[in-house]
């Protein structure tokens, strides 16, 4: 067997961990509370504004600038899964280190790897989320491009383009908080590579902290207010 049953384990609490938490933020979402929610609330706000104005070049500046932020990630996504892989020609001396650690656990070559490969993996995710998510940006662009001009602003046609380009935004805004969450996420799997006891307490600690931001932060309880 290439890894213990506590590997495997710590593995399976990690994946639980990361599916209970999205499981659960998409349905505190449909219930418009935390964070995102109100983000979203927010870009429908927009969107009505942006509606109203002759002059939309403010919503192009802020489009442009959603869609660096976008590109920033995705480009760091692919610098990460390279790291990731590049440290598989170093396994060996890798190794060497992790074995002279006081509270690092014994570990062969091919589960090295394994981990290895498995972290390269999250970061591709993340990269294919970012990726989406620019490109659903650039689709934004476009229709704020294409918004009736704010003489329209009353006709339903313009109101419901309007709709429209607030959840068009709203999608691309989502797969971008995915591809923070693998981030975050990828964080906690490197727990793993040390013991799977840590991956496991490290696992917890990301949700929890994602968690606390979404519903219990300062930033959240500006909205709240």
């Amino acid at each position: 067997m290439l890894f213990s049953t506590l590997d495997l384990i710590a593995l399976s609490w990690f994946l639980i961990a990361w599916a209970a938490y999205a499981a659960t933020l998409a349905w505190t979402e449909k219930r418009k509370r935390g964070l995102n929610s109100e983000m979203n609330r927010y870009r429908d706000v927009w969107m009505r504004q942006m509606l109203a104005r002759e002059m939309r070049m403010v919503d192009a500046q802020i489009v442009a600038a959603l869609q660096n932020g976008t590109a920033f990630f995705a480009s760091t996504s692919l610098i990460a899964a390279g790291g990731a892989l590049t440290l598989l020609r170093s396994t060996q001396e890798i190794l060497d280190v992790v074995a002279a650690l006081p509270f690092g656990v014994s570990t062969t070559a091919v589960q090295w790897e394994a981990k290895t490969i498995g972290l390269a993996f999250i970061f591709v995710y993340a990269f294919f989320k970012f990726g989406w998510s620019y490109r659903l940006y650039n689709y934004v662009a476009i229709m704020v491009g294409a918004t009736p001009p704010a003489s329209q602003k009353e006709q339903p046609e313009a109101v419901a383009h309007a709709a429209r380009v607030g959840r068009l935004c709203e999608v691309a805004g989502r797969h971008f908080n995915r591809g923070q969450r693998a981030f975050f996420f990828a964080l906690g799997y490197l727990g793993w590579f040390i013991s799977p006891w840590l991956l496991m307490a490290t696992s917890v600690a990301v949700a929890v902290i994602l968690w606390r931001r979404q519903f219990a932060s300062d930033s959240q309880r500006i909205f709240a207010d």
